[in-house]
């Protein structure tokens, strides 16, 4: 593999001392749930701009603000749940920009030899063209004639001013990043980067500079020696082809303490679930999961391949760091949890009855998604290679940070106070300690005693001879979506090569869990599909759980996450078949159980 931009032996040595800035914040009782989106696309991505997406990063940010925007097929789109708290355009460091300028007739860009058939109106000719740009990132070798790093430059600098000019410290948080697209043999290892404040890189390193991504964790290094601080963040797991978690590093070799310790110095936390699918588990690796199906796209990106559930999973990667960091005394898969959308719209597709599709004009009609029955059509696997359909709606990251301000939000980011949600602004809260007040709840002091007794989600908890911790669990639900039906405390652990899981209902909506099952009894869908209206009394508004675990055992090294669970809705394809008068097509769901999870605790002795 060429690493293009390769580390100075004095960069290098500066980097291994260098130390990561502080996460802890100064005033704990005072954090508050924000709601954002960290996965955004516009025209200077490569892909964005020749799905028909003319929309630039301050487009992006007015959508954020709660202003309307023009899809690119025709109609408006707008978040009907008001303005969100923090975003982030990210858009492909490969090609950063490259196509507007073989776009445009004044620039020298535009005489490449194949940017008339980039742009001309053979079908056949673009995907052509446009083939020979995806194969490029893939392989990360790049197109000599359309290597242009200054108009990269260019564009990364008006993603970075826009980013600026719409930072309202205290009302409405931007960061400035980009999309790392590393996809060697089309398993996706894609990581959105971040940066703190002002200070930031002249360029990008993307695929182009390597698919390695221990390339891109060296480069963070570098730059943080220089106090410039990133996080980059993993997503599309699911599609990842079992490489994104592995139990080696990408040249094959064994995981080893100095690279658990870099991966979680540089993505401390990872996408849990967006437009392309969610992450959290699949049936074959939690076959005692009834949940374990939520939302699952397995179709490699570019091709019509399954990709193997082994490797590709966030709740494995957990079980797999503990049983890494029993070998090796650390754990590279430590991650905290968020969600976002992946659009490619400059604005995400988040609520269910509002869904426009992820890719401009390739997905932002009906007639392409083709989530209803054509007759002739009943075997279609979608359009060209990618069945739509089975595409969800976006997820959205969550926070608890005191003040909405980059600095804040980057810290809850770095001490992986952080959740995630299917779409709905769910707040989800855990913490786990001893000592805790039967009445905590109803205390004025909750958070100074949650957290001065305890941790919050994404630390750590020794135990010491205190024995079971207490678990407190909290969900609060979307004013705008469905009331609870559960919520679930997920334990994992390893226990040699044996990779282990128990997941408890600790509350439902009618009645307790079976003491014996530790699960909720299973209730019927209430939900009209023909109206699909929600019925206001069904569920819970608000679950307050105090919860120890049963089955604790002494020793054992294990994670807890928190994840709660909705009363069934309608899903967007039910919405967008009602609306047309149309008959969903078969295999897909008439409803959706949206979801929240937290980030895990870690317990020790």
């Amino acid at each position: 593999m060429i690493i293009r931009k390769a580390l100075s032996a004095v960069s290098l040595a500066a980097m291994a001392v260098a130390a990561i800035p502080s996460a802890s914040a100064d005033e704990a009782p005072r954090r508050q749930a924000l709601f954002g989106d960290l996965h955004i696309h516009t025209q200077y991505s490569f892909d964005a701009y020749i799905f028909g997406i003319r929309r630039t990063p301050d487009d992006a940010y007015r959508y954020a603000r709660g202003e309307t925007l023009r899809h690119a097929a025709g109609y408006d789109i707008r978040l009907k749940g008001g303005p969100l708290d923090f975003y982030a355009v990210s858009d492909h460091a490969s090609y950063l920009g490259v196509l507007p300028a073989m776009d445009d007739a004044s620039s020298p860009m535009s005489s490449i030899s194949f940017a008339k058939d980039m742009f001309g109106t053979s079908q056949d000719s673009i995907l052509k063209a446009f083939g020979k740009v995806f194969q490029s990132v893939i392989s990360g070798e790049p197109i000599p004639e359309m290597d242009n790093r200054d108009v990269v430059k260019s564009a990364w600098k008006d993603i970075q001013g826009a980013a600026d000019r719409y930072y309202q410290p205290g009302k409405f948080t931007t960061f400035a990043g980009y999309e790392y697209t590393a996809q060697p043999e089309y398993g996706n290892l894609h990581r959105v980067v971040l940066f703190k404040g002002m200070q930031r890189p002249d360029l990008p390193f993307g695929a182009l500079d390597s698919v390695n991504p221990e390339g891109l964790w060296d480069w963070q290094d570098e730059l943080r020696a220089k106090g410039i601080d990133s996080v980059a963040i993993p997503h599309n797991s699911n599609v990842s082809n079992g490489l994104m978690f592995q139990k080696t590093d990408f040249a094959g070799k064994a995981i080893t303490a100095e690279y658990a310790e870099q991966r979680m110095r540089n993505e401390p936390i990872v996408e849990m679930s967006q437009v392309k699918g969610t992450s959290d588990t699949h049936p074959a690796l939690s076959p005692n999961d009834e949940f374990a199906d939520f939302e699952l796209y397995q179709t490699l990106l570019g091709t019509n391949i399954k990709g193997k559930p082994d490797g590709s999973y966030i709740r494995q990667a957990l079980q797999r760091g503990l049983e890494i960091e029993k070998k090796t005394g650390k754990n590279p898969y430590k991650f905290g949890l968020i969600g976002s959308s992946d659009s490619h719209n400059a604005g995400g597709p988040v609520e269910e009855d509002h869904y426009f599709g992820k890719t401009g004009l390739v997905d932002g009609t009906p007639e392409v998604r083709r989530a209803y029955v054509v007759p002739g059509e009943e075997k279609l696997q979608g359009s060209g290679q990618t069945p739509f359909y089975q595409w969800s709606a976006a997820g959205l990251a969550g926070v608890w940070a005191e003040r909405n301000n980059r600095e804040d939000i980057f810290a809850a980011f770095r001490r992986k106070e952080t959740f995630a949600t299917s779409g709905p602004r769910i707040k989800v809260r855990l913490f786990a300690g001893h000592g805790y007040p039967s009445d905590i709840f109803a205390r004025k002091d909750f958070s100074s005693l949650a957290y001065g007794r305890g941790v919050p989600m994404g630390g750590d908890l020794s135990l010491g001879k205190r024995g079971a911790p207490t678990f407190l669990a909290q969900a609060i639900k979307d004013a705008n979506s469905a009331g609870f039906e559960r919520i679930q405390i997920i334990r994992g652990w390893a226990e040699g090569s044996k990779l282990k899981e128990a997941i408890y209902d600790i509350a439902c909506a009618s009645g307790k869990p079976d003491p014996k099952t530790h699960r909720c009894k299973a209730r019927p869908a209430s939900i009209d599909i023909k109206n699909c209206k929600i019925d206001p009394s069904d569920g819970k508004a608000e679950f307050n759980v105090s919860w120890r675990d049963p089955d604790y055992r002494a020793g054992r090294r294990a994670f807890y996450y928190l994840r709660v669970i909705e009363r069934p809705t309608c899903r967007w394809s039910t919405w967008e078949t009602n609306r047309l008068g149309k008959k969903l097509r078969k295999g897909i769901p008439a409803t959706i159980q949206e979801r929240g999870w937290s980030s895990p605790v870690w317990i020790k002795d």
